[in-house]
């Protein structure tokens, strides 16, 4: 079963940020700009017919889907809630330090990181996308991901991270990474009860 021309329209206006203009949308299907005018007029009635909580307007040289006017009472509503701010770097390379090493204590992320990690673990602790999981040896919390981050990453499980080795970083991270890691291996090790 193919999508059609109109299905194919609401995918591409779906995943723009802003108007787009019936020419581009030609060269994107491959069609005639007539054929693409009439299948964007069809798809405009059908949202008004179906009295969708979408609406295709054209705006600004272009066409956009937009939410229906009437639904802006209930979208401010649910838009005027205070949003999770995005990661800091320092809390996105702890999430991954610990994704991918977990369990991991405090002082072990603080020894990759080369910095102090108490801040960005406290963070991802509250917001709920870390959480403990027992003590090491010594008595150090370590911390895991927690089910929140599978369900904000998409991921069915740790299992599903993706690999280390499709990670393609410029030659001088690469070599930093890789001293990092060194030395955060070879302090493991000195502590480690057969050393």
């Amino acid at each position: 079963m193919s999508l059609g021309l109109e299905g194919t329209l609401e995918s591409l206006l779906f995943l723009s940020p802003g108007p787009v203009g019936a020419d581009a949308l030609a060269e994107a299907v491959g069609r005639e700009l007539h054929e693409v005018v009439t299948g964007l007029e069809r798809l405009r009635e059908h949202y008004e017919f179906e009295r969708r909580g979408l609406v295709l307007r054209e705006i600004a040289g272009g066409w956009v889907l937009s939410s229906h006017p009437e639904a802006e009472p209930a979208a401010r509503r649910l838009l005027a809630k205070p949003r999770t701010p995005p990661l800091t770097p320092a809390q996105a390379e702890t999430l991954a330090i610990v994704a991918y090493l977990q369990p991991v204590s405090r002082p072990e992320i603080a020894r990759i990181r080369g910095v102090g990690a108490e801040s960005a673990v406290a963070t991802l602790l509250e917001r709920g996308m870390l959480e403990e999981a027992g003590r090491s040896q010594f008595g150090a919390v370590l911390y895991r991901t927690s089910d929140l981050f599978l369900r904000l990453f998409g991921l069915e499980g740790i299992g599903a991270l993706p690999p280390l080795e499709a990670f393609d970083p410029a030659p001088e991270l690469e070599q930093e990474l890789r001293d990092r890691l060194s030395r955060a291996g070879e302090a493991r090790a000195a502590t480690s009860p057969g050393a």
